[in-house]
């Protein structure tokens, strides 16, 4: 049986930006069921078509998109994977999105081919956050002031293995570099992430690395250190 192709809605104030994109899915099979040029568009089409991926632009007029992916994912079990779009990649935005439950966020001079991986991955349900750009969010998140926006989730309820997991994800291994370092089968490492994502009530891998800061689980310079060992190996 064939996957039914992801449903996507266009956030952006740009007309150009837009069409550009709409062009780009369609051309791989992805379906454009909806366009919006600001936030308050964006949550009114997303009620109205229910697509399975938003692309959100942050700076828009009326509503930004920070607080129009507030108002669609909360409270929203079944709301769609938001993906943030930004002009840079250390937008002061980004960290917020992201803690607000966003699953990702790419440049807008993303290549055609990774426009639509990226919706097709965060369909599935995975995270898209590039490890370099992790970093540079971490490293922001430790210097940030007291107003910005923050998860805040106790780790007690997690094992021991579900720590040292949530630890190891945090540094960026995947699910079968983290099978390898643990020996663990792939799926029994695919079980526990989705039992940490359940326990402390979070979307998806991008804010499990969140909160894994958040609290001191680790820090940016043990994600440093683990990048430079693995680039060595």
């Amino acid at each position: 049986m064939t996957e039914q192709p992801p449903s996507v809605l266009l956030a952006d104030d740009q007309t150009l930006v837009r069409t550009g994109f709409r062009m780009i899915l369609g051309a791989d099979g992805i379906d454009v069921v909806a366009e919006a040029t600001n936030g308050v568009e964006a949550v009114e089409a997303v009620r109205r078509t229910r697509p399975d991926v938003v692309l959100m632009d942050i700076r828009m007029p009326e509503m930004d998109g920070l607080e129009a992916t507030r108002r669609i994912l909360t409270g929203a079990p079944d709301a769609p994977r938001v993906i943030i779009l930004t002009t840079f990649d250390l937008d002061r935005y980004v960290y917020a999105a992201l803690s607000a439950g966003a699953s990702g966020f790419l440049l807008k001079d993303v290549t055609p081919e990774q426009l639509t991986a990226a919706v097709r991955t965060v369909r599935t349900g995975d995270a898209l956050l590039a490890p370099a750009i992790t970093r540079r969010l971490v490293q922001r998140f430790t210097q940030r002031g007291s107003d910005t926006a923050a998860l805040h989730r106790d780790l007690a309820s997690l094992t021991p293995r579900e720590l040292e997991v949530l630890g190891l994800l945090a540094r960026g291994l995947s699910n079968a570099e983290l099978a390898t370092r643990l020996h663990l089968a792939e799926t029994t490492v695919k079980t526990h992430v989705a039992r940490i994502l359940a326990k402390l009530g979070l979307r998806d891998r991008v804010q499990a690395v969140i909160v894994a800061y958040e609290t001191g689980l680790v820090s940016a310079g043990e994600r440093e250190a683990a990048e430079q060992s693995t680039e060595q190996t």
